[in-house]
């Protein structure tokens, strides 16, 4: 007892280190704190994350294909057009005189056609019916008159008179008959002027159209991205006057393992987000998935439209791509952590009566925190997240919240 009044610091030291041995003995023997989750009830949604980008939209490079000089530009760079707007007026002068022409020309042939159809065929009918009656009065008084020379009161020169007189009006005949044919609605006449007149149309359409070409517009809606003519310029065929980036449908394409192909379809909703702006998110649909499999990536290409581009989307963007496959509304679920996998097993650690036990699991649905517990758990069990515990061992469980 003296000794220990000596030395009260030495004694208390000594009580502590046996303290802290005892307590290091008694950890020692329940084991290493570990964390755990508990088998949860819950909704579960599989869905596949993956990275991608923004497609480049079609970019259309718009030119003349006649030369002339210009007039007018309409837009500026920057400017939003819609399909079909003006957007380079060129000079029409020379191209108006021949479209002028080529109406008057049309006009002409139409007139000539009419004529044809409406007059000329009327007048070779008239002389086709006074032909026919010339004919019938010359057959006529070349009968009588043979009746007489035969009784000798004409001489024979009289005879041949008639005859002459009959031979002029049969060809006169004939040649009436032919001109009404030439004039007929399938006649030669007919005929070439309805040529004339498909070569006049075809002629007034070639000059409408390049009159048409003196006003440039918009193959497509979009935003005018460069701006390099001017006023008085002269342009020609494949010179590059405006670029307009299209305002066609914005889309999005992503590389997915080709493990994940089973969960794929076309319709299929997906939440995007951009890394630029991480706090917004928006709708995308997957629309298309490559039949072919990238052999050197071991991926496929998904592809999908967004039916509400938010503004500060830009070509070749990066985005992430949240697809969701699979909903149950009420499962069994544990953090995506606490799965152990061996030999194509799947399993989980689970902690009974302060000890680690391996149990075998069926998974159902997977989402990138939780996995569905088809069979193997109940609710509540305690699952083991720390790694590296051997079966069988003593652990403190701490619950992680998850």
């Amino acid at each position: 007892m003296t000794w220990v009044r000596q030395h009260p610091r030495l004694v208390l030291a000594i009580i502590v280190v046996l303290l802290l041995a005892g307590f290091a003995a008694v950890r020692k023997i329940q084991g290493p704190a570990v964390e755990t989750a508990r088998v949860t009830a819950g909704p579960v949604e599989h869905s596949i994350v993956v990275s991608g980008r923004v497609q480049a939209p079609h970019r259309v490079e718009i030119g003349s294909v006649i030369t002339a000089r210009v007039e007018k530009v309409t837009v500026e760079e920057g400017a939003k057009v819609e399909a079909g707007q003006p957007l380079i007026l060129l000079e029409t002068s020379e191209l108006r005189a021949s479209l002028a022409l080529a109406r008057a020309a049309e006009a002409s042939a139409q007139a000539r056609l009419a004529a044809v159809r409406e007059l000329n065929l009327p007048q070779s009918s008239d002389a086709v019916v006074q032909a026919e009656a010339q004919l019938g009065f010359a057959e006529e008084e070349h009968r009588r008159t043979r009746e007489l020379h035969a009784k000798g009161f004409l001489s024979v020169a009289r005879l041949q008179d008639t005859e002459r007189q009959l031979a002029v009006a049969k060809s006169q005949l004939q040649s009436a008959r032919t001109q009404a044919k030439a004039q007929g609605t399938q006649g030669v006449q007919a005929r070439e002027a309805a040529t004339r007149l498909q070569e006049a149309a075809a002629s007034r359409e070639l000059a409408e159209s390049k009159f048409a070409q003196t006003t440039i517009r918009a193959s497509v809606p979009g935003t005018v991205l460069v701006r390099s003519v001017e006023p008085g310029d002269i342009v020609s065929p494949g010179k590059r006057l405006l670029v307009i980036d299209s305002a066609e449908e914005t889309r999005l394409t992503a590389q997915i393992d080709e493990k994940n192909l089973p969960y794929l379809r076309a319709g299929q909703e997906a939440i995007a987000s951009s890394e630029a702006f991480s706090g917004e998110r928006f709708k995308a649909t997957l629309y298309y998935v490559s039949p072919a499999v990238d052999v050197t990536r071991g991926s496929v290409e998904a592809r999908f439209r967004v039916p509400q581009p938010p503004p500060y989307l830009r070509a070749d963007m990066t985005v992430s791509i949240d697809i969701g496959v699979a909903r149950k509304d009420r499962a069994l679920t544990v953090p995506a952590e606490a799965m152990r996998e061996s030999g194509g097993a799947r399993g989980v650690q689970v902690v009974r009566d302060g000890r680690v036990a391996a149990v075998k699991v069926e998974t159902g649905v997977r989402s990138a925190v939780r996995v569905e517990i088809v069979s193997g758990l109940k609710e509540g069990e305690i699952v083991l997240l720390t790694k590296g515990i051997a079966d069988g061992a003593r652990v403190r469980p701490r619950d992680a919240g998850r």
